[in-house]
C-alpha cells in the first residue's frame, strides 16, 4: 500500500474531529450571541424605568439601578470577548479543514 493510502483514514478522521469541533464552537457562539442579545435588551429596558427588581431563586428583589447597569455592561464586555474569541477558533478551525481538504 501507497504511503498516501497509509495516511488516507488519519485525514478523514482529523477532519471529521475538526468539523465536530467546528459545530460546537458555532453552537457555543450561537448561545453566546443570544444571550448578548438578551443582555442588550435588559440595558435598553432599564434605560425607561424608575424601579428595577432582579429576580433571586423565587424571589423578586428591588436592586440599585446604577448597579445593574454596571454589571450588564461587564457582562456586555465579557460576552463580546467570548464571541471574539469564538470567531478566531472558527476561522483557525476553518482553515486547518480546508488544508486537510486539499
Amino acid at each position: 500500500m501507497s504511503e498516501e493510502k497509509k495516511k488516507q483514514p488519519n485525514k478523514i478522521q482529523q477532519a471529521q474531529i475538526l468539523e465536530q469541533s467546528l459545530q460546537n464552537i458555532i453552537l457555543q457562539k450561537q448561545l453566546f450571541q443570544m444571550e448578548l442579545s438578551e443582555t442588550q435588551a435588559a440595558e435598553k429596558e432599564i434605560e425607561g424605568s424608575k424601579e428595577i427588581f432582579k429576580i433571586v431563586g423565587q424571589l423578586m428583589i428591588k436592586t440599585d439601578k446604577k448597579n445593574t447597569k454596571e454589571n450588564l455592561a461587564n457582562k456586555k464586555k465579557l460576552l463580546g470577548l467570548r464571541i471574539k474569541s469564538l470567531n478566531e477558533q472558527e476561522k483557525s478551525l476553518t482553515e486547518r479543514l480546508e488544508s486537510l481538504k486539499k
